[in-house]
């Protein structure tokens, strides 16, 4: 979502730091430029004009113009006002109440459904035990749809009948959830296609009877400043305690989610980063900021990392770098580890210093290059899969035929893997070791 204010702001910066000292006529550049690549992604004006005061201020203070490193000091200056922008309000996920009551409202469209079975999984992977229910009685397939995710991320789903009270219906789930030992109830309540006074009654009239101890706007991050003018109509009429932005891996220009919560007040407590039901995180305003800036993301990095590894595989993995064990059934286990820590160009862009790479990354795998050597794989046998040597002339043409590819993708892949264990035996033998974690890939 924030490639091009990214890109923007990585060349703005980078052109103060390629320099000795700086001049107050440099800043006042370098802050113009900042302030049309902030506009320009549809950040709140008014945001915009707060935010360049304060890092004008900062910026040409007389330390900072008399030093050497004053670029890299702006760039730092940068990174705080940014994180600052991000971190209006209390971000914390509060769970008080047995259970506790997570309520959900929005408009239609904003991904409501979608996000509430994410809570519940992201809640499951923290250890607690959700119980979803739908009380949205006029969408036929929102009990149904809410079914089908809370299926897929293995948890409970509750429904009431269509078109029965949204009340009677809450109030009967959290019974559910008492004698079922949950401690986590998520309620997926009704949107509409704009705001109204009946919908805001309706929401006051849940949290009235359920008490919640969070209510969450989900908001689509996608349609820019009317994301804002959505969060101050429900602000003003519900008592809504902070947000959960969706699409944030969306291609819109990330207007929305730098300026909601300045704008609001309201805090941005979650963020949806794809389509997969795992793909939900807290949200972290300091380390946003430094993928914006280029400066990557290393925390949230391990953490999918961890996520998705198994300890114990990754010393086993470790363990067959180091004695030139590693086959491309290892390599294909690894390959779907990767798949499931997110989508390359993020990961990539989480790596400091190559957030300008991100894109790159990402266009090889929109290009198929990765699904490619994926179907490679999985066109041979165990046996050569296990031994690659076997590989002559005609198994090649066949595993070619079977993916889909070419034979000099298959050629190219084999060799690249035989260079790759060339290389394995060369660190073996000097008594190296390969460490655990990412640097085995």
């Amino acid at each position: 979502m924030f490639d091009l204010l990214s890109d923007r702001l990585r060349q703005t910066l980078a052109r103060l730091t390629g320099r000795g000292r700086i001049t107050a006529a440099d800043v006042d550049a370098a802050l113009r430029d900042i302030r049309l690549a902030l506009l320009e992604a549809d950040v709140n004006f008014r945001v915009v004009k707060e935010f360049t005061t304060r890092l004008r201020e900062r910026a040409t203070g007389e330390q900072i113009l008399e030093s050497l490193t004053a670029g890299q000091q702006i760039v730092k200056i940068v990174h705080e006002e940014l994180t600052e922008l991000l971190s209006r309000g209390d971000r914390t996920l509060r769970l008080s109440g047995s259970p506790a009551v997570v309520m959900l409202v929005g408009l239609q469209g904003s991904g409501k459904t979608t996000s509430a079975a994410k809570v519940g999984r992201l809640l499951a992977r923290q250890g607690r035990r959700p119980l979803l229910v739908a009380v949205d009685p006029y969408r036929p397939a929102a009990a149904e749809q809410l079914s089908v995710l809370a299926g897929q991320a293995g948890l409970p789903a509750w429904r009431g009948d269509e078109g029965g009270d949204v009340v009677a219906t809450a109030t009967a789930a959290i019974r559910a959830a008492r004698s079922q030992g949950r401690d986590v109830v998520v309620l997926d309540s009704a949107g509409r296609l704009s705001v109204d006074e009946a919908l805001m009654a309706e929401i006051r009239d849940l949290a009235g009877a359920v008490g919640p101890s969070e209510t969450l706007l989900v908001v689509d991050a996608m349609t820019g400043q009317e994301a804002v003018n959505v969060a101050e109509a429900f602000h003003a009429a519900a008592p809504v305690t902070g947000l959960l932005l969706t699409k944030i891996d969306g291609d819109a220009r990330g207007g929305a989610a730098l300026s909601i919560s300045a704008v609001t007040g309201l805090p941005v407590k979650l963020m949806g980063t794809g389509e997969t039901i795992d793909a939900l995180e807290p949200f972290h305003p300091d380390r946003l900021a430094g993928r914006i800036l280029g400066m990557g993301d290393v925390l949230t990095l391990a953490e999918r990392a961890q996520e998705a590894f198994d300890e114990k595989r990754a010393r086993e993995m470790s363990e067959k770098l180091a004695h030139n064990a590693f086959t491309l059934e290892d390599f294909l286990e690894q390959l779907q580890q990767v798949k499931r820590m997110g989508p390359l160009g993020e990961l990539v862009g989480m790596i400091p210093g190559l957030g300008g790479l991100a894109k790159e990354a990402q266009a090889s795998i929109d290009r198929g290059e990765l699904t490619s050597v994926e179907a490679i794989v999985r066109s041979m046998t165990r046996a050569e899969r296990n031994d690659p040597t076997i590989l002559n002339g005609s198994r090649r043409r066949r595993i070619a035929l079977g993916s889909g590819t070419s034979l000099v993708e298959v050629n190219r892949l084999v060799k690249q893997f035989a260079e790759m264990q060339k290389l394995m035996r060369q660190l073996g033998g000097s008594g190296r070791r390969m460490p655990v974690g990412l640097g085995r890939r």
